[in-house]
């Protein structure tokens, strides 16, 4: 690599982590801004009618909503920094601990999603590029807009009557059947890799098969994302002078397609892969609902019911912080594999 190629990739690189304090900071003020504008003071909401005035001052006070919102301001970033999202309200729970426990069935029920998305979408997308404009582009397309399209919960309902309800194959909720979930251990607060840790085979496998319909459900979410940009990117890639080039030297067209097109086509994917993992998290709030998945996604609604807007602010915060750290990331693989950021 030149001395110019290096240094131009360093710049981008440098100028893009800079990019992502601002960032940051002006996410948090949003967050903190719309939790601000919800009429009256987190505990009140939460708590009114329960306690009485006098202790509904002195929690307020302990709390700090009844300093300026300058100061609460202040506080808030300050606990960002020491990673103190604060304590809910009804159960006196640290925000954080909510991620520690409930963080592990978010991550595994996510991973599964997008690699059913990527398993789907990846080669759909690339028989609709290669078979552009045929009937089965036409039908691959329509599939790409309805799975996109249609509401995960929906679409997880429809799932649990099929394959649950009607045809017997697979449970229907819940990361496995309640005496599996009492007598593995929970160290790691995955429910898999406990079971594994556990030696206990039997659990893993009750375990992957209560994912499977949660997991297929959001999945197909992505894969129709999958699936348009790679087509998109295929049908531009197999249009560029060095594919022609391949073509001219008597290449195979399969060859062609999937060596040469396929793999500059992917490069562009990698770059939209950080928008995508908001719409997974997104997803994933409802998709936790539909099946009974006791993630992270779960506590938020049950919080929102509880009005406690302290743990829906917290749960919030690092929601933001997680996507635009991945974005952040994909950027940056994305700059590294990109030959053209290098010019």
């Amino acid at each position: 690599m030149s001395t110019r190629t290096s240094g131009s990739l360093r710049m981008y690189l440098v100028t893009r982590v800079l990019l992502f304090v601002p960032q940051v900071l002006v996410i948090l003020t949003i967050v903190f801004v719309l939790m601000r504008v919800a009429p009256g003071d987190p505990v009140t909401v939460a708590l009114g009618g329960q306690r009485s005035p006098e202790q509904l001052a002195e929690l307020r006070a302990a709390a700090g909503y009844d300093r300026p919102v300058i100061v609460q301001y202040g506080e808030y970033l300050s606990g960002i920094l020491r990673f103190d999202l604060g304590t809910t309200i009804v159960d006196s729970r640290p925000v954080t601990q909510i991620f520690a426990v409930n963080g592990g069935a978010t991550l595994t029920l996510t991973l599964a999603a997008f690699l059913v998305a990527l398993l789907i979408g990846l080669p759909l997308g690339l028989l609709a590029g290669r078979y552009r404009d045929t009937g089965l582009d036409a039908s691959l397309r329509v599939f790409g807009i309805l799975t996109y399209a249609a509401p995960v919960f929906f679409l997880g309902l429809l799932l649990q009557l099929a394959f649950a309800r009607g045809l017997g194959w697979l449970p229907s909720s819940s990361q496995a059947s309640p005496i599996v979930l009492a007598r593995v251990p929970s160290e790691t607060n995955i429910f898999l890799l406990d079971a594994l840790l556990a030696g206990d085979t039997e659990a893993f496998w009750n375990g992957l098969e209560h994912l499977i319909l949660p997991a297929v459900t959001l999945g197909l979410l992505l894969s129709g994302v999958f699936l348009r940009i790679v087509r998109i990117n295929l049908i531009q890639t197999l249009r560029s002078d060095y594919v022609e080039a391949a073509r001219a030297r008597g290449i195979r067209e399969r060859r062609v397609v999937v060596q040469h097109a396929f793999r500059n086509a992917m490069v562009p994917f990698v770059t939209i892969l950080g928008l995508q993992v908001a719409l997974l998290l997104g997803g994933a709030i409802l998709t936790e609902q539909t099946f009974n998945w006791n993630g992270i996604g779960s506590q938020l609604v049950r919080y929102l019911d509880s009005r406690d807007y302290v743990a829906v602010q917290g749960i919030i915060t690092l929601i933001a912080l997680v996507v635009v750290t991945a974005s952040l990331l994909i950027d940056i693989i994305n700059a590294i594999i990109d030959p053209r950021v290098r010019y």
